[in-house]
């Protein structure tokens, strides 16, 4: 990858206008995981809004313990630390989730969606993904915001079981991404949408709602081993996905226990 592409401090820094969010921006070359950085930076309450950035992870993690795979400044991975949210974790993802799409937009022929509960999606594939972790120190708790976003990745750098539910933004905007734009983009979208969720988190719940891909279609669910089938209806922040089942009833399935049947 070209010099010019690696993320650059000043680039990032210039003309961001936020209030909370990148006030103090950290960049490193290699390290195991930004999400650990974080948690390192969260014992102190004044680092609220700090974030990290990595060119490459060796132990990058995705949900549920799964590997985030990605190589040298082919991505856009950060971690952004709140020490003083009045959100939850589960709403923190919606809301995160929300941002991205925002920042990432309409690269190519499609929009950034978002598939329950924390990827994002271009084409009907995954592009995106977030990882909410919290910290606790000193009676205070520490949320941390784990996002990879693919940006250079070639369809043969995804093992075969991926490539045809992965992709990269490259891939889809058939050009090369400015990473330096698009994290400056990331930190803006972040800033206005956390400020949001602390206002209203209605309005966040409102464009998860108008971004899904799985809203008011029939999704089959694994839940504690255990599958479910039927129409998504709606979205809780602290509940979770809604779905009208084809047995009977609704039910609530939270996003801690529950992954979308592939």
């Amino acid at each position: 990858m070209p010099k010019a592409d690696l993320l650059d401090f000043d680039k990032i820094k210039a003309n961001l206008k936020t209030k909370h969010i990148g006030g103090e921006i950290l960049i490193y070359n290699r390290t195991s995981s930004t999400n650990d950085i974080a948690a390192e930076y969260a014992k102190n309450k004044k680092n609220h809004g700090l974030a990290i950035f990595a060119e490459e992870q060796t132990t990058g993690r995705g949900r549920a313990g799964t590997k985030w795979c990605s190589g040298h400044a082919d991505s856009v991975l950060c971690s952004i630390l709140l020490t003083e949210s009045k959100c939850n974790a589960d709403l923190l993802t919606l809301t995160c989730a929300v941002a991205v799409a925002e920042a990432i937009g309409k690269p190519g022929s499609s929009e950034a969606k978002l598939k329950w509960p924390n990827d994002v999606i271009l084409d009907g594939k995954k592009v995106a993904g977030i990882l909410v972790e919290s910290k606790t120190h000193n009676n205070h708790t520490a949320y941390i915001l784990g996002i990879g976003i693919n940006c250079h990745q070639k369809k043969d750098f995804f093992p075969p079981e991926l490539q045809t539910s992965a992709t990269s933004i490259d891939i889809e905007s058939h050009s090369i991404t400015d990473r330096n734009l698009l994290a400056k983009r990331l930190l803006t979208s972040m800033d206005h949408w956390l400020e949001v969720a602390e206002k209203s988190s209605e309005r966040v719940i409102d464009q998860w709602r108008k971004l899904s891909v799985l809203l008011g279609h029939r999704v089959t669910l694994l839940f504690d081993g255990r599958k479910f089938t039927g129409n998504c209806i709606g979205i809780d922040p602290e509940k979770g996905l809604i779905l009208q089942l084809e047995t009977g009833g609704t039910r609530f399935f939270d996003a801690a226990h529950t992954t979308i049947a592939k």
